[in-house]
């Protein structure tokens, strides 16, 4: 769409599967109960063949983040990977109510106008608990879910108290910073050698949006997600729980919670993985998940 783009440091990206997905962003205007006027929404397509699936990025991220598992996926099924709102490079609309409410209202807008039919749909770490939150409320839309090192199992937490001017302006200057960002990401993975000049240019080019602090305060203040333990006993969908074994971030104990807690659900360990094994060991997990998507149930397996 005109007057909507990449910041001009995109340029700066080398590695071929940063390049490629970033030629391939799209901006479509998208109606939504939120607002009046469209938001410009930001996302991939790729691919034939169904079900289609559909990649949800985590917190504070981009659907940049599924840069080398997307072109696995796209050999073989309709793929989508599309920017929640309030995050990536989708439009910040000023006064949009920015939390999981709006955020499920705004995918389920974007599902209607442009998928139009069930989808398999992949969340990682905060994207997994906006998966849930969809699949539970729209089961129907839902054939299986995926969840990569998925958030949904805690309370909320209580930055959100602390959001109030100058708290807010200082905690989004820290986050902002790129020895902070860098930081994260050496978290996040299990090898360092992944934390390159291109991986941090990935995870901070949204930074760049306008409106990037605004919605950020937002989302905190909304209390963002919390936990769904109470509900997963009733989650409907076939679900596979891929998982970090040296996941950092968020440790490991959630996920055979998880695998608990779902009633039709298989857990696989990713070795060699910490909390990004879909930027870790892409190939893998692209193994896994194509498997269990023409199984069309959990599988048995582990990948060693």
């Amino acid at each position: 769409m005109a007057g909507y783009a990449l910041p001009e440091n995109a340029a700066a990206l080398t590695e071929s599967t940063s390049i490629a997905i970033a030629q391939q962003i799209q901006f479509h205007p998208i109606l939504t109960p939120l607002a009046d006027e469209a938001i410009t929404s930001s996302f991939v397509q790729a691919g034939t063949g169904g079900p289609p699936i559909l990649l949800l990025h985590g917190f504070d991220s981009s659907l940049l983040e599924y840069r080398r598992l997307w072109p696995h996926l796209s050999q073989h099924h309709q793929t989508w990977a599309v920017d929640l709102l309030g995050f990536g490079f989708t439009e910040r609309c000023p006064g949009l109510p920015y939390g999981p409410a709006a955020i499920q209202s705004h995918l389920f807008a974007f599902l209607e106008h442009h998928i139009k039919t069930p989808v398999i749909l992949v969340g990682a770490s905060m994207g997994g608990a906006a998966a849930l939150d969809f699949a539970l409320t729209y089961p129907d839309l839902v054939e299986r879910l995926i969840l990569i090192d998925s958030a949904g199992l805690a309370g909320r937490p209580m930055a959100g108290k602390l959001m109030i001017p100058p708290l807010d302006r200082w905690a989004t200057d820290f986050l902002r910073s790129p020895k902070v960002r860098e930081g994260i990401s050496r978290k996040a993975y299990y090898d360092s050698r992944w934390v390159t000049a291109d991986a941090t240019l990935c995870a901070s080019l949204h930074v760049e949006q306008p409106g990037w602090r605004e919605s950020l305060i937002a989302f905190t203040k909304s209390g963002g997600y919390g936990s769904f333990q109470g509900q997963l006993p009733q989650l409907p969908q076939p679900t596979l729980i891929l998982w970090g074994q040296q996941d950092r971030i968020l440790g490991t104990k959630d996920a055979p919670r998880f695998e608990r807690l779902i009633p039709n659900s298989q857990l696989v360990w990713i070795p060699e993985a910490g909390h990004v094994p879909h930027l870790e060991q892409a190939e893998k997990v692209a193994e896994v998940m194509l498997d269990f998507i023409r199984q069309g149930k959990p599988i048995i397996s582990t990948v060693s």
